[in-house]
C-alpha cells in the first residue's frame, strides 16, 4: 500500500479526498488492479421540455439545431482528446505518484534525449544561457561540441521551455502556487520519494502541453473531415475513426497535419509555406512526408487535374520554405541532400521541358530517375551521408542487401512489412474512382466542380502513397491510418454518395456504417482503457543513483542507445552515443560501442572504447542474448560485418561472467553491469 503524505503545498489546499487517497502500487510491469480514487461520478440530467424545447426557445430550425449540436460536439472532441490521453498515460504509468527521477526514466530513448534539452534550458540561469548551452553542447557526443538545434530539430523543446519559464515566472511574481508535492512511501523496503503534481512541475508541464496540442489536432481533424466531405457529419466520422484506431496512430506528431495541406485546403501559398515550415522544423523525417505530398501533386498535374502555373507556385513555395528551414537549422545538409529537395528541382525541370516529355508515363519516369540521380549527386558533392541508412533500408526491402545499420532497423518488428489487420474505418475511402484524363468525363459521373475534383484526386493519391510506405515499413502506418480517417469522411459527401437518396437516407446509411464501425472501435478503446499499471525500473534507478554518487561529473559513458539517453538526462554525464541515429558520425560511434556485443577480442573492443575516451561502459546482458528472430541477435548482426570471427563465443558472454583482464566491474545488479575502461595512452588518442 502506498502512503502519500503532503509535503509541500504549491496550489490550493488539498481536499480530504486528496489527503486520504492511497493507490495500490503494482509490481514492475502491468497490473489489473484498478487504483481507488480514480473513478469518475456519473450523473443524470433531465429537462422538462427536452431538446425540442431548447431548440424552440432558441428559435432554431432543425437543420440549424443539428449544426449547433455538431459544433458543440467539436468542442467536446477537443476537450475529450487531452482528457482521454491523460487518463491513458496515468493509468499506464501512474505518473502522478512517480518521483522526479522515475518521471525522467519514463521518457525512454529519443524522448529522454529531447527532454534532456528541455530540462537544460529550464534549469539554466536564463533562457538565453540555456539556449547557448544546447547550441554548444559538450555532453551528447563527447568530446565533440555540437549545435543540437542543428542536429536534433529541437524547436518544440525550446518553445516549451520558454513557455515554462514564462509561466513559472509570472506565477511567482503574483505569488500563485503552481504545484503540490507529496512524500510517497513506496513500501517493499524502498526509500520514500518526493512526487509533485501541477503545471509548476517540469515533467507535468511538458506532457500536459503535448496532450493539449493533441486536443487541437483533433479539432483540425474535425475541420479537415468537414471540409473534404462538405458536411460537419464528415468531421464527426473522421474524429471517431481516429479515436477508434488510436492505438495505430499514437505516435503521430501533431505538426505533421500541416503536411496534409494542399492547394484547396489552405487557399494561399503563404499559408502553405508557414504550414510546411512549422512541419519541417520540429521533425527530421518531415522531408519524407513532404516528398509524398509533392509526388501526389505532381501526379495530379500529369493527369491533367492541376494547372502548370499552380504547380509552379506550389514548387516555389516549397523551395522557399526549404531554404528558410535550412537557415533556421543552421545549415543542416540533410535537408539539401534529401529526396524531397531533389524532387522539387526535378519537377521544376520537368515543367520547363514539358515538350520533351509529352507522354505521361515518360514524365513520371523522368521525375523518378532525375530525383534519384540528383540526390546522389548532391550527396557526393556535399560529402553528406547522414541519410545513407535510409537508402540502405529501402534497398533491403527489394533485395537481399543487409549491413549492420540496416539490420539495426529491419530486425525491429515495426520496420518489417505491414501485417494484414482490420481497422475500424469504413471501406468507402478504398473505393477509388477511375481517374480519366479529361475533367468532363468524370463530371458526367460525379457532380464535382474543378476545385473539388483536384482535392479528391490529390487526397486519393496521397492515401496511395502512404499505403505504399506503410506496406514497406509497418511503423509508417502512423501516416496511413490518420489519412484513412480523413478519407472516411467522404461517406458523408453528397457528390460521391448522393445516389443513395435524399439527405435523410444518406445520414441513415452513415449512422448504420458508424454503428458497425463502433463494434470493433469500442473493443479497441476498451482494450486501451483496461491497461492499468505503474512505471517501475528499480535496476535502472539503482544504476543512475550509483552514477550520481560514485562518478565524477565529467566521467564519460557508453552503452546501449536507450540507456545513454537516460544517463544524460538524469545524471548529466557526458556520453559518446545516443538514440538519434540520423547522423553518419554517430552511427559509426555506435558501431564501435556495440562491438562489445560482437565476437571480437576483448583487446580490440577495449581499444575502440579507449579511442572514444570512454571511462565507463554499461553492459546489459539482454542486448547480448535478445533475439527477435533468426539472425537478429546482436552477435548475429555483427557476423555480417565481422565474418572472420563467426562461430566464436560473443565477448559480452565472457564479460558477463568475468570482466578481467580487459575491464574492471565497479557496479552490477540484475540488469546492468558497469565496466571501468582503462585510460587511453597517448598513442591511442
Amino acid at each position: 500500500m502506498v502512503a502519500k503524505t503532503k509535503k509541500q503545498t504549491g496550489k490550493s489546499p488539498a481536499t480530504q479526498t486528496d489527503r486520504d487517497r492511497s493507490p495500490l502500487v503494482s509490481p514492475p510491469g502491468k497490473s489489473n488492479v484498478r487504483r481507488p480514487g480514480r473513478e469518475g461520478k456519473a450523473f443524470n440530467s433531465t429537462h422538462s421540455n427536452g431538446l425540442s424545447g431548447i431548440r424552440h426557445k432558441l428559435g432554431l430550425t432543425p437543420s440549424a439545431a443539428a449544426k449547433l449540436g455538431i459544433t458543440l460536439l467539436l468542442g467536446k472532441f477537443r476537450t475529450a482528446s487531452p482528457y482521454h490521453l491523460t487518463q491513458l498515460f496515468e493509468n499506464d504509468r501512474h505518473f502522478s505518484h512517480l518521483s522526479n527521477l522515475e518521471k525522467e526514466m519514463a521518457f525512454r530513448t529519443e524522448m529522454g534525449l529531447y527532454y534532456s534539452y528541455y530540462k537544460t534550458i529550464i534549469e539554466a540561469p536564463s533562457f538565453l544561457d540555456g539556449l547557448h548551452m544546447v547550441m554548444n553542447d559538450r555532453l551528447t557526443e563527447h568530446p565533440l561540441v555540437i549545435n543540437t538545434l542543428k542536429r536534433f530539430n529541437l524547436y518544440p523543446e525550446v518553445v516549451l521551455a520558454s513557455w515554462y519559464r514564462m509561466y513559472t515566472g509570472v506565477m511567482a511574481y503574483f505569488g500563485i502556487p503552481t504545484k503540490m508535492c507529496w512524500s510517497i512511501n513506496r513500501g517493499e523496503g524502498l526509500t520514500p520519494v518526493d512526487s509533485c503534481e501541477g503545471m509548476g512541475d517540469p515533467a507535468y508541464f511538458y506532457v500536459t502541453c503535448v496532450f493539449l496540442l493533441n486536443g487541437m489536432m483533433m479539432s483540425i481533424f474535425f475541420m479537415y473531415g468537414s471540409y473534404l466531405s462538405g458536411s460537419r457529419l464528415g468531421g464527426v466520422i473522421t474524429t471517431l475513426c481516429f479515436f477508434f484506431n488510436h492505438g495505430e496512430v499514437s505516435e503521430v506528431p501533431l505538426i505533421s497535419l500541416s503536411g496534409y495541406s494542399n492547394v484547396g485546403a489552405l487557399g494561399t501559398m503563404v499559408a502553405l509555406g508557414i504550414s510546411n515550415l512549422c512541419f519541417m522544423l520540429p521533425w527530421q523525417f518531415a522531408q519524407f512526408v513532404l516528398l509524398t505530398q509533392v509526388a501526389s501533386l505532381f501526379a495530379s498535374y500529369i493527369l491533367g487535374y492541376l494547372a502548370a502555373a499552380k504547380m509552379q507556385s506550389i514548387l516555389v513555395t516549397h523551395m522557399i520554405t526549404l531554404g528558410v528551414c535550412f537557415v533556421l537549422m543552421f545549415g543542416n545538409s540533410m535537408l539539401l541532400t534529401s529526396f524531397y529537395a531533389s524532387s522539387l528541382v526535378s519537377i521544376w525541370v520537368n515543367l520547363v521541358f514539358v515538350l520533351f516529355f509529352s507522354i505521361q508515363v515518360m514524365q513520371g519516369l523522368a521525375w523518378v530517375c532525375s530525383t534519384v540521380l540528383l540526390k546522389f549527386l548532391l550527396s557526393t558533392v556535399l560529402g553528406a551521408s547522414d541519410d545513407a541508412h535510409i537508402s540502405g533500408l529501402i534497398k533491403s526491402k527489394f533485395t537481399s542487401y543487409k549491413d549492420f545499420h540496416t539490420l539495426m532497423y529491419t530486425c525491429a518488428a515495426e520496420f518489417d512489412f505491414m501485417e494484414l489487420e482490420v481497422n475500424s474505418v469504413p471501406l468507402s475511402e478504398l473505393k477509388f474512382v477511375s481517374l480519366p484524363l479529361k475533367d468532363d468525363e468524370i463530371h458526367n459521373i460525379l457532380p464535382f466542380n474543378h476545385l473539388q475534383l483536384i482535392i479528391l484526386v490529390y487526397h486519393s493519391l496521397q492515401l496511395m502513397a502512404f499505403a505504399v510506405l506503410a506496406i514497406l515499413i509497418m511503423r509508417l502506418k502512423l501516416f496511413l491510418t490518420p489519412h484513412m480517417c480523413i478519407m472516411a469522411s467522404l461517406i458523408c459527401s453528397r457528390q460521391l454518395f448522393g445516389w443513395i437518396g435524399e439527405k435523410f437516407k444518406q445520414h441513415t446509411v452513415v449512422f448504420a456504417v458508424l454503428a458497425i464501425m463502433a463494434i470493433q472501435g469500442m473493443t479497441n478503446l476498451q482494450a486501451q482503457w483496461a491497461i492499468i499499471g505503474e512505471f517501475s525500473n528499480l535496476p535502472q534507478e539503482e544504476l543512475l543513483d550509483w552514477i550520481q554518487e560514485n562518478t565524477r561529473p565529467n566521467a564519460v559513458f557508453a552503452g546501449a542507445m536507450p540507456t545513454m539517453a537516460s544517463v544524460k538526462l538524469s545524471t548529466g554525464r557526458p556520453i559518446v552515443n545516443h538514440p538519434h541515429y540520423e547522423d553518419a558520425g554517430l552511427r559509426e560511434r555506435t558501431k564501435l560501442v556495440y562491438s562489445m556485443y560482437s565476437r571480437m577480442s576483448g583487446e580490440t573492443v577495449k581499444r575502440n572504447l579507449m579511442k572514444l575516451g570512454v571511462d565507463f561502459f554499461i553492459l546489459e546482458d539482454s542486448w547480448c542474448t535478445r533475439r527477435t528472430r533468426p539472425g537478429c541477435s546482436m552477435p548475429e548482426i555483427w557476423d555480417i560485418e565481422d565474418p572472420q570471427n563467426v562461430g566464436k563465443t560473443p565477448l559480452c558472454t565472457h564479460i558477463s561472467r568475468n570482466s578481467r583482464p580487459h575491464f574492471t566491474t565497479v557496479f552490477s545488479n540484475d540488469i546492468y553491469k558497469v565496466l571501468k575502461v582503462p585510460k587511453a595512452t597517448k598513442d591511442l588518442r
